[in-house]
């Protein structure tokens, strides 16, 4: 049987090609998932390592024992610290460093690489005057506030030189500094397209921090000296509870322990698109053999007749299936290498930031290719296997081949209508629920498998509905209707395999379109301002913008948003959460929606809450409650007004004059600006040349703040596309498959319809058409059935997003329903081709 099974392989390779193209297709996704999450998780973690080298202990702020907010919770590194550090036995050397986001712009204005990796830091001169960690290879290091040095690679990409003046930002005003030094450094997020700028550690530290204070201190050991004792050593000096000291290697592997989990995040999102392709797969898995063993009924009979028994014959189907997996698993892993190597090339092409590093191909990527490509070719295949075990031997050898009867046709149908209906009542449930997630996920589980088993029932009255539009292309059409739907069940599987994919494409669509309008209406809503101004890179802003901007003679209202982070003991996460506003303008530049009381005047101790914090505190109109600050002081405040919170304002709204005195240092998030003449181009270009035309910052109208959560949302879906894409591919593979295995079924028929008249170009249309009804039917599913789980997560989307609003994408759509017709054309192709060419005589002698 094992020979036989493997002569049935080769006697078939053409058939059970597209099988194994399917198989290859999603375990290529996998592998090529696994290669690439490796390969970057390990370049990340390497480029990490690397920064770690010569770093055997950091000492870092340690938290107190104080309650939070209180004095003393967060201690400051500084000079004095370090001279102690250097005093213990073991240290060979000490550096303090301090480090934050700095934008370096290039000769036209524009940011070098990418903004989210532009870093700044202190050069720390040691005793000889020099920091081992940047080498100069032009020019000499920094030493004043008007000086800087620049990493080799950025300034090699910007053409700059020694001496030259640089425009930077580190909060928002425009500094031109000049360039003293080039440095060579490995530092990963450079070397992946980031830059980093280098300032003396005075300078630094009045750009970071505060004046004195570092980030963090990083201790070498002496030779023969280990990391562990030159920690414990340095913990005995320490202040207690104020600063902390942890190995280099600790640090290292918390850093790589990070990586990891971050990209396991990636690695999942990327499985679950892979597990959709493959199990699309299982659907022309399951009708290439389901059409094999329909095929080859005298040849089981046959082997039946001479002593097979069932299990020889399920077998012999299973290790057909074994060996077509195993080929294209293999092929599957090979194809999934250059899947990997291409992402992480187009990844670094377009922005993202990938150290270099080698192609990881582990082995347990081969494994799990080689795994996945056999168990779900199998698996897919046992189903027909057992159907070929149940043919009895003289039916087969007479060719009779048992129809569906109309008892096991009503069970199926019954089955399928239990399942469709628990699933739409769990999903109408869920909609109602204020956390239906669980209910509504089952629902739709149940309804896709109910509508699976219902497909060959609703192929006949929906492929019926176009009966009008066939039969205008004469008896080709007709024929094309007959065929499709000739075997439900075999329609239906084929149907089924694009249905997935048009379902998830659907649903996302509609699911994003109306998200994205619900956040750009709360965001553009609430807002009276003509424009927001705020960094690039969402990193806090110099308080001297707000300065700047209100001292122009077009504005007429400017308040800048200040957030604070402080509490109580108790506090539910970000129920504390200050933001400071101009009192006195930010009722011209909001339109927060009140549910108890009014915005007033913010002025003194009084105080709005949004609807979290009033319920958490059990707060209204009137109450007075305790605030503890950052300094640790507590402050009596009085409630005016309860809001509905947004996207962009959140939590206890304060005056800035009132909670700037509490902050160690006071910066913006962003700043909310009413111009005279509203928002026009000669006032928004007046706003950018005041803020020195700084390519760091964003002066964003209406419009553009709805723009950029387009944007957002259009990246991201075109992503969820081209993942998918997958899975239409596989689909497109099924129809194929599926008509070119019925060409070669009706070979006979299509011989007799060539000898009584029907010429090759009407053979070939009527195969087109069959093709065409069959991939718009599964079309019209997956389309129907995407806008209903559109509109039932977008009910539960509601409960949290109150600006949200259903979005019918019609146009797109549309373009799903045509890239339906589109797959039905292009798959027809080769299987219309095939058919036209058979020998007529041949045909009608086949057996």
């Amino acid at each position: 049987m094992f020979r036989t099974a493997l002569r049935n392989v080769l006697a078939h390779k053409a058939r059970l090609l597209m099988t194994a193209l399917a198989v290859m297709l999603g375990v290529a996704f996998v592998s090529g998932t696994l290669v690439f999450t490796s390969t970057v998780s390990e370049a990340l973690q390497a480029s990490s390592q690397k920064g770690y080298d010569n770093v055997d202990v950091a000492i870092q702020p340690g938290s107190s024992d104080s309650a939070p907010g209180s004095p003393g919770a967060t201690a400051q590194l500084d000079q004095k610290l370090i001279d102690k550090t250097s005093q213990v036995p073991g240290a060979a050397s000490v550096t303090g460093t301090v480090s934050g986001f700095t934008a370096i712009a290039d000769k036209k204005g524009e940011l070098i690489g990418d903004g989210m990796s532009a870093r700044g830091g202190n050069y720390f001169s040691g005793t000889n005057g020099m920091d081992s960690r940047y080498p100069m290879r032009d020019g000499s290091p920094p030493k004043g506030p008007q000086e800087f040095a620049l990493d080799a690679h950025s300034a090699d990409k910007a053409g700059y030189k020694v001496g030259d003046t640089v425009r930077i930002s580190v909060d928002g005003p425009v500094r031109e500094q000049k360039l003293t030094g080039i440095f060579s450094t490995d530092d990963g997020a450079v070397t992946a397209g980031g830059s980093l700028a280098l300032f003396d550690t005075r300078t630094a530290q009045k750009l970071f921090a505060t004046p004195g204070a570092f980030n963090e201190i990083y201790v070498k050991a002496a030779a023969g000296t280990s990391q562990t004792a030159l920690k414990s050593a340095i913990d005995k000096v320490l202040p207690k509870g104020t600063a902390e000291a942890t190995t280099g290697k600790t640090l290292a592997d918390d850093q790589a322990e990070a990586i990891a989990k971050s990209t396991d995040g990636m690695k999942s999102v990327l499985l679950v698109f892979a597990g959709i392709s493959l199990f699309v797969g299982v659907f022309l898995i399951v009708n290439t053999f389901t059409m094999l063993v329909a095929q080859r009924t005298k040849e089981l009979a046959l082997l039946r007749a001479v002593g097979a028994s069932r299990r020889q014959v399920t077998r012999s189907v299973l290790i057909e299936a074994f060996v077509v997996g195993a080929i294209a698993g293999a092929a599957g892993l090979v194809a999934g290498i250059g899947i990997g190597a291409g992402l992480r090339a187009l990844t670094s092409s377009t922005g993202g930031n990938i150290p270099d590093g080698p192609l990881v191909v582990s082995l347990s990527t081969v494994l799990v290719a080689l795994f996945v490509g056999t168990v779900v070719t199998v698996l897919a295949a046992w189903l027909p296997g057992r159907r070929a075990a149940k043919i009895p031997p003289i039916a087969a050898m007479n060719s009779v081949h048992a129809a569906a009867t109309t008892k096991s046709l009503v069970v199926r149908n019954t089955i399928g209508a239990l399942f469709a209906g628990a699933g739409t009542a769990g999903v109408l449930t869920a909609t109602g629920m204020d956390d239906g997630r669980l209910m509504m996920g089952a629902g739709a589980v149940l309804l896709l498998i109910g509508v699976f088993i219902l497909t060959p029932l609703l192929s006949r009255p929906l492929i019926a509905l176009a009966a009008p539009v066939l039969r205008g292309f004469g008896i080709a059409g007709t024929l094309a209707r007959q065929n499709a739907v000739r075997n439900p069940r075999r329609t239906a599987a084929t149907a089924s395999a694009l249905m997935i994919g048009m379902t998830l494409i659907t649903g996302l669509t509609v699911i994003a379109g109306s998200v994205q309008k619900g956040v750009g209406k709360m965001a553009t809503d609430s807002l009276k301002a003509d424009y927001v101004v705020s960094m690039a890179t969402q990193t806090p802003l110099s308080p001297d913008v707000a300065k700047k901007l209100s001292s122009l003679d077009e504005v007429t209202a400017v308040s800048p948003l200040r957030e604070s982070a402080s509490g109580r003991p108790g506090d539910a996460p970000g129920s504390g959460n200050l933001t400071g506003v101009n009192g006195k303008d930010f009722a011209k530049l909001t339109h927060l929606k009140f549910t108890k009381g009014s915005l007033g005047e913010l002025h003194g101790n009084q105080v709005v809450v949004n609807e979290m914090i009033a319920e958490h505190r059990g707060l209204q109109p009137g109450s007075q409650f305790t605030q503890t600050f950052e300094d640790g002081k507590k402050v009596t405040l009085t409630v005016s007004g309860v809001y509905q919170s947004n996207a962009m304002i959140n939590g206890i709204l304060l005056d800035n004059a009132t909670l700037a005195p509490h902050q160690q240092q006071v910066a913006d998030k962003q700043v909310l600006v009413k111009t005279k003449d509203g928002a026009t181009d000669a006032a928004k270009d007046s706003l950018v040349k005041a803020l020195g035309k700084n390519p760091a910052l964003t002066v964003a109208d209406k419009k553009d703040v709805s723009d950029d959560v387009a944007h957002v949302f259009n990246m991201m879906l075109n992503i969820l596309y081209g993942l998918l894409a997958m899975a239409v591919i596989v689909a497109v593979l099924g129809v194929i498959n599926t008509l070119a295995m019925s060409v070669f079924e009706r070979s006979q028929e299509i011989g007799m319809l060539r000898a009584i008249g029907l010429d090759r170009h009407g053979i070939k249309r009527m195969v087109r058409l069959e093709s065409l009804v069959i991939s718009l039917f599964g079309g019209v599913l997956g389309i129907g059935l995407g806008v209903f789980f559109g509109w039932a997560a977008g009910e539960l989307i509601a409960n949290f997003l109150t600006t949200y609003e259903l979005v019918l994408p019609w146009g797109r759509m549309g373009i799903f329903f045509a890239l339906a017709a589109v797959v039905g054309v292009l798959a027809a192709l080769w299987p219309a081709r095939r058919a036209a060419r058979l020998n007529m005589l041949a045909a009608i002698k086949a057996d």
